[in-house]
């Protein structure tokens, strides 16, 4: 099993604008600091339904009501004005801005227990013998036998039958040339959203992880 980059070709290109937004970054900071209830109101505002902050101060106010300390209002003040930049972009580019987000929220969370010099972006699985996936994985973690590789959503909709089955090929593969190899999905939506979606799919996935908006936190952590 090797790891390799994807080919850079002419949506490569683009989208690596994209992720190299200071946006990006900003709003991937906000959100691996987060509290569960402002990384909802995050995905609530990115949806780009209202761009008028009066209205999200009032929709929560258990994170910028009077009661609420300091050091959290600030924080949920900045999750709330990253979001709304987001939202301000136009729906086309709006959407790659939060796919950009998650991928990178899942990689600043995934080296508070993995180097930084592990964790990749864009990277393909090459395994002897069999037929390279053109998909590549958005973030790859390539620790001699621990390796993972995580596909990023931003909603459950985004869940195919088409990544179920390259996550489960790629496990099956390395386990085939005797590696370990970690795989799932990082999904910035409700974890009943998640079930849901997968109910409706018979792609194999009992072997993926799925990280749901709830869970997000256990990618920071060492097991499953």
């Amino acid at each position: 099993m090797r790891f390799q980059d994807a080919a850079r070709d002419g949506r490569a290109v683009v989208y690596a604008g994209i992720q190299a937004d200071p946006l990006v970054a900003r709003a991937a900071d906000t959100l691996a600091e987060a509290t569960h209830p402002e990384r909802v109101m995050a995905r609530a505002v990115m949806n780009g339904e209202s761009t008028d902050p009066q209205i999200w101060l009032a929709m929560f106010p258990t994170l910028f009501g009077p009661a609420v300390p300091d050091p959290d209002r600030r924080r949920a003040e900045a999750v709330l004005a990253a979001s709304l930049e987001v939202a301000e972009r136009g729906e086309q580019v709006r959407s790659q801005f939060r796919g950009a987000i998650v991928e990178a929220l899942t990689a600043r969370l995934l080296s508070r227990r993995a180097s930084e010099p592990s964790i990749r972006r864009e990277r393909r699985i090459l395994f002897d013998g069999v037929r390279a996936e053109i998909h590549p994985y958005d973030v790859t973690v390539e620790h001699d036998g621990s390796a993972e590789a995580w596909d990023c959503k931003w909603g459950a909709r985004g869940i195919g039958a088409d990544v179920l089955h390259q996550l489960d090929d790629a496990r099956t593969h390395a386990a085939d040339e005797g590696e370990a190899l970690r795989t799932g999905l990082v999904i910035f939506d409700a974890e009943r959203s998640c079930r849901v979606r997968l109910g409706g799919l018979t792609a194999p996935h009992s072997g993926t992880e799925i990280v749901s908006l709830e869970t997000l936190d256990r990618l920071a952590g060492s097991g499953a």
